[in-house]
């Protein structure tokens, strides 16, 4: 195995940090039209952090829902053709909120330099020239968004991402103050991401030493903040959470994810159900691949009274679970990782239905 992989050029850590984003994007301003592209969730809206955005004179301020559906090529190509009609090209891209503020500020940054629709850059390395600056600053902690070569879209025919190494941010910060207001639910699906990425990370054909040591440290990491005895969102669990999703990035990055994330793309795909939730739907149900992990992971949402969806396959039809299953068997890299090559030998249609309709 051998890749040769491109990181985050620069990372700043440390609460309060958010404050110095004026002064840490202020070299990149003289590029384009010299503006810069704020990509905000929209939770935000009305809070203090707009207030503490480092707005100069001819910045934008585009806030985006993140809350329902995973990020669409279709938002990217039109957030794209109208500040290029209306302002032209961008000095940098700064995405603050989530996982999916992140990926839209990491597409973005590539759809700004590349022509036609993100839809034709859905794979590995096909995107053919460099995006403008980009910086992420993540407001919730466990995608692992920060620090992965990839901007996860849902086009019209399959969710996949936008990956090269052109996808990485060029600056990253991590402030663990700006989780504060995170709900629950969120803090806990969204950890849960992590904690699974590691899991398959570390479990599957592709796992090596580089992915084991920084796997290894997130998952002590999730175990000390969802098992350790302070329960919730403490200063310390937010501390603890933020470097476990940045080491759980890491891992996957030399590594791969497996059959979870594979079930869980057909599941956001079809119903639009949010990335951690949907791997939480998806990991309830995969003893049989990964019995410690589901072990521990049950306890966790025993521990802390975590609602997780169950039966809801009832009321699927049958076309939908199809659709489900088309866009899970094409995640042939993941089921390499997990399986092995000769997957398709151990795994046919009919056992991922079967896995679906236990959901």
């Amino acid at each position: 195995m051998f890749k040769n992989f491109k990181s985050v050029s620069k990372c700043a850590y440390g609460r309060g940090s958010f404050s110095k984003l004026g002064e840490i994007i202020a070299p990149h301003r003289g590029t384009g039209a010299g503006y810069m592209l704020f990509l905000v969730d929209d939770y935000f809206k009305g809070k203090p952090l707009m207030a503490q955005l480092p707005l100069e004179a001819n910045d934008a301020v585009e806030l985006v829902y993140c809350g329902g559906e995973e990020p669409k090529t279709s938002q990217i190509d039109e957030i794209r053709d109208r500040y290029l009609a209306t302002k032209g090209l961008p000095a940098g891209v700064i995405g603050i909120g989530g996982g999916s503020a992140m990926d839209l500020a990491k597409a973005l940054s590539l759809m700004f330099t590349n022509e036609g629709s993100s839809v034709q850059y859905q794979g590995l390395n096909l995107i053919k020239k460099a995006g403008i600056y980009h910086a992420g600053v993540p407001t919730i902690s466990g995608t692992g968004a920060e620090v992965s070569m990839t901007a996860v879209l849902t086009g019209p025919t399959k969710k996949l991402g936008l990956k090269c190494d052109w996808t990485v941010f060029d600056q990253i910060i991590l402030d663990p103050e700006l989780t504060a207001t995170v709900s629950r639910n969120d803090w806990f699906y969204t950890g849960m991401d992590c904690y699974i990425h590691c899991i398959e990370s570390m479990t599957g054909k592709l796992k090596n030493t580089f992915s084991e040591a920084y796997g290894y440290k997130a998952l002590d990491l999730c175990r000390e903040v969802y098992l350790g005895g302070k329960s919730g969102q403490t200063i310390e669990n937010d501390e603890k959470l933020m470097v476990a999703s940045y080491f759980g990035g890491l891992s996957l990055t030399y590594s791969e994810v497996g059959v979870c994330h594979a079930l869980s793309y057909g599941l956001s795909y079809v119903f639009g159900t949010r990335h951690g939730i949907a791997n939480c739907i998806v990991f309830n149900q995969l003893a049989d691949y990964y019995p410690q992990g589901v072990a521990e992971f049950k306890e966790m949402v025993r521990y802390h009274e975590i609602f997780i969806p169950e039966n809801i396959s009832k009321e699927w039809k049958p076309e939908e679970i199809e659709k489900m299953i088309d866009i899970s068997w094409a995640l042939t890299h993941m089921w390499n990782h997990a399986i092995g090559e000769n997957w398709q030998e151990r795994i046919s249609r009919d056992t991922l239905k079967a896995l679906f309709l236990k959901m």
